[in-house]
């Protein structure tokens, strides 16, 4: 099983063991939203993904999308977009082990910050 959740603890989530990919997104608007030059999510199907503990706010940020983080702590866990319902993206920052999901595609690297190049991803 693999878990996560926020920087305060009250919001926890378990996902079912699996292979699923880590995407590293260089979008304008994860950057703004996480404060970071890019974000990293973890795409899983939404049948694998449970929330245990606590409930996250969700904060429509666009027509399309949905972003989930803790009204207390401000950390956010997790995307949904309509254009792919069947699935849910975790920041990777978000899980207890980040580091047994290593990216495996960089995506809108087309809008990445100049400072900030595509990290290389290694098979």
């Amino acid at each position: 099983m693999v878990e996560g959740g926020c920087f305060c603890k009250r919001i926890r989530y378990i996902i079912a063991d699996g292979v699923y990919p880590s995407v590293i997104c260089h979008c304008t608007m994860c950057r703004h939203i996480h404060a970071a030059p890019h974000v990293t999510w973890l795409v899983v199907p939404v049948a694998q993904f449970e929330y245990v503990a606590g409930t996250p706010t969700a904060l429509a940020s666009s027509t399309d999308g949905t972003r989930y983080f803790c009204s207390s702590c401000g950390t956010h866990v997790a995307c949904c977009n309509t254009g792919h319902t069947d699935i849910i993206d975790v920041a990777i920052g978000s899980l207890d082990k980040p580091e047994a999901f290593p990216p495996t595609l960089s995506i809108y690297v087309d809008t990445q910050l100049p400072t900030h190049p595509t990290l290389e991803i290694k098979p």
